[in-house]
């Protein structure tokens, strides 16, 4: 359905994909992966078509539907959200459109008028043949998680949350053929994620997702594309599939390269030794051809690289964590409760999740927590021996300055040795001069790291992250669930990364719709389990 033929790209000097080939068919689902920065939006742009200055050909299947999400949350503000997704239809939408102005304002005794109606209504019935494109679009916005009493409001009046939804409703609502989705999954909470999920393995078509969702990922794709080397490499199998098999590919590269290395080590000396003797001449030829053959470059280990996390406590915790006390909390200005009543005793060691939909309350109550905000009702007592670490949510904007990484980091303890700092640092991938960027240049994730970098360096012992795994990529996220597993003190974490919550929780907080919640004692997947998730 999708073929990329010599697929060349550059940016100035730099190569970001260099001849590549690909056939993309019909009943294959894939995910693009690839490190931060190789070029996966990139490619994205370029099947999409929404790039196209490149050497090379991208061609799809003539007369195919093409289906792109939206990047861009504020393109439509002013639709209704009704308009908005049917919109993702635009043959459907302007004939509808045409359709209800000429009923208002047409002259019917005019026949090119009704000859008009006659061909648009044409149109209706070749995209709609059911007349329910309003039933439909409903039931998508309802099970983004979208109330129907608010599917006529305009775009301008909704919270960004709910304009990727109405986005990702859009991209869905004509049931392309081809479909190239970028995160789809963003702002989402893990119930509408399992619809997704569903909704994209029925897609009888191609499909192309990148997603740093591990779980979304397996269940949802039946192959990976690579990127990696200036090349997109085709994996037949999901990312758990397609990462045993590039570690092992790895390790044996590893083991390869090392050999190459040796025999070239050895073949020079041994030049070097007797080409200028007669009687070795021939052998030595012999041996320089061998040389030559050798090309260490060509036995490439990955580019990608894997971030070493490791939360260690300075300070041993007591027999008292954390006790939550009838919190209840109200927003006032009509929002209604968001908590009410919520009492919890945490042990020491207690690894919790809290999850719930969207604007249910959890980073409130993680602020409530860390007494960044006052509940209307309730207390919240830390162990005399604690000392929390924290994540917010809003990371990328709490991380600014004119400074370097280096200064920020050294900022929260200048009395740190400078190398635990630069370690620190250098867990996260920022190495070298990487460290003297200033923060004001760096991106999202980037910031996400720079956050794990302090809380390594703050080695609290109770860590409490809202939201961590946003805008971090795979590899981030596996090392972010093995450290947290791994670490002896306690975590209370907010994520809709199913995998990094199965990684390392015991308990399970479930915050309601009516402000109250559930208490789950075992691991996410035990949960799940229990309620047929």
């Amino acid at each position: 359905m999708v073929t990329v033929t010599n697929l060349t790209m550059r940016f100035g000097s730099r190569v970001l994909f260099d001849h590549v080939n690909l056939k993309l068919d019909q009943h294959k689902r894939y995910g693009l992966i690839g490190a931060n920065g190789a070029g996966k939006t990139t490619f994205l742009k370029i099947l999409s078509g929404q790039i196209d200055e490149f050497d090379g050909t991208v061609s799809i299947g003539a007369g195919l539907k093409v289906g792109v999400l939206e990047q861009n949350q504020f393109a439509y503000e002013d639709y209704t959200m009704m308009d908005a997704v049917l919109r993702g239809n635009k043959r459907l939408f302007d004939a509808i459109k045409e359709k209800e102005e000429l009923y208002v304002t047409g002259d019917f005794d005019d026949d090119a008028t009704n000859e008009r109606l006659a061909e648009l209504e044409t149109i209706c019935v070749e995209e709609d043949p059911t007349y329910e494109y309003d039933v439909h679009i409903t039931k998508i916005l309802e099970n983004l998680g979208i109330p129907a009493a608010i599917h006529n409001d305009l775009m301008s009046t909704v919270e960004s949350s709910t304009k990727i939804k109405v986005l990702l409703a859009q991209v869905l609502f004509p049931k392309p053929e081809v479909l190239f989705l970028d995160e789809p999954t963003n702002n989402l909470d893990i119930e509408t994620i399992g619809w997704l999920e569903n909704e994209l393995k029925r897609h009888e078509g191609t499909l192309v997702v990148i997603s740093h969702d591990r779980h979304f990922i397996n269940s949802v794709v039946t192959n990976i594309l690579d990127v990696d080397y200036q090349k997109i490499r085709s994996f037949t199998g999901n990312y758990d599939d397609w990462y045993i098999a590039s570690t092992l590919v790895a390790k044996q590269q590893e083991i390869d390269r090392s050999k190459a290395v040796k025999e070239k080590t050895e073949l020079e000396a041994f030049v070097r030794r007797f080409s200028a003797n007669a009687s070795k001449a021939k052998q030595a030829t012999s041996r320089q051809k061998q040389l030559e053959k050798i090309n260490i470059e060509d036995i490439k280990p990955s580019s990608r690289r894997d971030p070493s996390i490791v939360f260690t406590s300075k300070r041993q915790m007591g027999g008292e964590a954390l006790d939550i006390t009838d919190i209840s909390h109200d927003y006032g200005e009509g929002e209604g409760m968001l908590l009410n009543g919520i009492t919890l005793r945490i042990e020491p060691g207690e690894k919790i999740a809290v999850i719930g939909p969207n604007g249910i309350g959890k980073t409130t109550l993680m602020k409530i927590i860390m007494e960044e905000l006052k509940p209307t009702q309730g207390t919240v007592k830390w162990g005399a021996t604690v000392e929390p670490s924290y994540f917010p949510q809003d990371t990328v904007e709490t991380i600014s300055g004119e400074g370097t990484l280096y200064d920020w980091l050294r900022g929260y303890d200048p009395k740190r040795d400078i190398a635990e700092i630069r370690n620190c640092l250098g867990r996260m991938l920022f190495n070298g001069e990487e460290q003297e960027k200033s923060v004001v240049n760096i991106s999202g994730g980037e910031k996400h790291r720079m956050m794990l970098s302090k809380m390594m360096l703050e080695q609290g012992n109770f860590l409490v992250l809202d939201e961590p795994t946003n805008h971090l990529d795979l590899e981030a996220i596996i090392a972010l669930g093995e450290a947290l597993r791994d670490f002896k003190g306690n975590v209370i974490c907010t994520s809709h990364d199913r995998e990094l919550l199965d990684a390392f929780t015991e308990r399970i907080i479930v915050l309601n719709a009516d402000g109250s919640f559930t208490d789950f004692k075992g691991s996410y997947e035990e949960y799940a389990e229990a309620h047929g998730h």
